[in-house]
Order: C-alpha cells, then sequence, then structure tokens
C-alpha cells in the first residue's frame, strides 16, 4: 500500500494558499487519513479535529488512534466526512 508519513499539507481558501498549514500523521492511498494520539482518553476536540483535516484535505475517511491504552482494539475511531 502506498501512504505518506507526515505530508505538510496546502489549503486553499478563496483564491488565496497556505502553503504547509498543517501535518497530517499519515495518509494512505490518498484516501484514509490517520490521526495518532496517545492521551488517557479522546476528547471531543480529537474527533473535531481530525473533521477538520479531513474536509481540508478532501478525503472522505479517518481513523483516529490512542496508543495509550494497554489494548490497542477498541481504542481505534471511525470518521468519515461527508463532504
Amino acid at each position: 500500500m502506498k501512504y505518506k508519513r507526515q505530508p505538510l499539507i496546502d489549503i486553499f481558501y478563496k483564491e488565496f494558499r497556505v502553503e504547509a498549514a498543517f501535518k497530517a500523521d499519515i495518509i494512505v492511498e490518498d484516501c484514509i487519513l490517520i490521526e495518532m494520539k496517545s492521551v488517557e482518553t479522546l476528547s471531543p476536540l480529537h474527533f473535531k479535529q481530525l473533521g477538520t483535516c479531513l474536509k481540508l484535505t478532501g478525503i472522505k475517511l479517518g481513523l483516529l488512534m490512542n496508543f495509550n491504552q494497554s489494548v490497542i482494539k477498541g481504542n481505534i475511531k471511525r470518521v468519515a466526512n461527508n463532504l
């Protein structure tokens, strides 16, 4: 599978371009954005951040992964961008 690790993302607003506006953690096959965290619990802010990244990139599917747990199963959340 083709993936990009920490790619710099440009965003466009009207006629303006902001180069390297943010850095995604991982983008897989240009269709899944993976955002990795290491926090006690995922907050609504983390989901909002991923949703914003999805909208800005035009990617439809995101995974929010929390590695600060003893078992990773159940700590991967799927977020869909409903463009």
